[in-house]
């Protein structure tokens, strides 16, 4: 089953300004149903709103998360969230791509939770090839958990994008010519709500506040823009197809606009690039900068 756009039912118009354009993206108003499932935390998943709104829970016995049917090679991503309230150090929210198997790869978008008051972390990592260790945080410029933005991520041959709202946060190109490895394995989309309290607020200084559980997230937007391939294919290299509108020439590299954006975003609201770290990496991966 191929999610491109000629064959999505039910569409929706919404406009999305990538790669130079103002493109109009045709998206579906779908139930969650048609593309995911849940994957664990059964009984901590509330589905809304004729099943086009999920709402994961977390306490102290169990999280809960939920991924996509298939899996992709090449795509735009989205899903629409709202993070949990008030008190949530310790509490992290995750939507990410990842392969399965040895020496994975994987696309993060990972929210780190704080106390009341305190803003919340976006942490993104790219995995490829079993190798991480590419964290980039920043603070966002409003309140996730007051209601829903929109995350999102651009994969194609050239380049990754991580976006929010549609500006760029993030981007990581395809360096494979200087030894970089670049993700392209087949991945499935994923969410979950988990308990980060070792690691994710203050460096696990700051512990989970339980006495806020459940702690909710909530999900919306389940329309997959993607090259799906079936689960026993090794062979990517379809969904580096043309015929996919975010395999374009001009989605190979941001745009003008985009990239003043970007710049905004690091110099406004960047809070840690691995590419910077010296004491962690004294000698920068080849990568960098990006």
């Amino acid at each position: 089953m191929d999610f491109s756009l000629p064959l999505l039912p039910r569409l929706i118009l919404t406009f999305l300004l990538v790669g130079g354009v103002l493109a109009n993206i045709m998206t579906t108003d779908i139930s969650f149903d048609e593309s995911y499932e849940v994957t664990w935390g059964f009984d901590h998943v509330l589905s809304l709103n004729q099943g086009r709104q999920i709402q994961l829970s977390m306490d102290k016995s169990t999280g809960s998360g939920f991924a996509s049917k298939l899996n992709f090679g090449s795509g735009f991503f989205h899903l629409r969230m709202k993070l949990p309230g008030k008190d949530s150090a310790g509490v992290v929210t995750a939507f990410y791509l990842t392969s399965n198997g040895n020496n994975h790869d994987e696309l993060d978008f990972e929210f780190l939770g704080n106390k009341e008051g305190k803003p919340n972390t976006l942490q993104t990592n790219v995995f490829s090839n079993g190798m991480g260790n590419r964290e980039q945080r920043i603070y966002l410029w409003f309140d996730p958990a007051v209601d829903f933005h929109n995350y999102q991520v651009l994969w194609n041959e050239h380049q990754i994008v991580f976006f929010v709202d549609e500006t760029p946060i993030r981007v990581f190109k395809n360096k494979t010519n200087v030894g970089v490895s670049y993700p392209s394995k087949l991945m499935q989309v994923e969410a979950s709500l988990w308990d980060g309290d070792g690691w994710a607020t203050d460096g696990g200084k700051t512990k989970t506040n339980w006495s806020y559980a459940p702690f909710k997230a909530n999900f919306q937007g389940f329309d997959i823009s993607g090259c799906s391939i079936p689960h026993d294919s090794n062979n990517i290299l379809p969904c580096y197809s043309p015929k996919y509108w975010w395999n374009l020439e001009k989605f190979w590299k941001l745009n003008s606009i985009q990239q003043r954006a970007y710049e905004n975003v690091r110099n406004k609201y960047l809070t840690y690039d691995y590419c910077f770290d010296k004491p962690r990496f004294p000698i920068p991966s080849s990568e960098c900068p990006q």
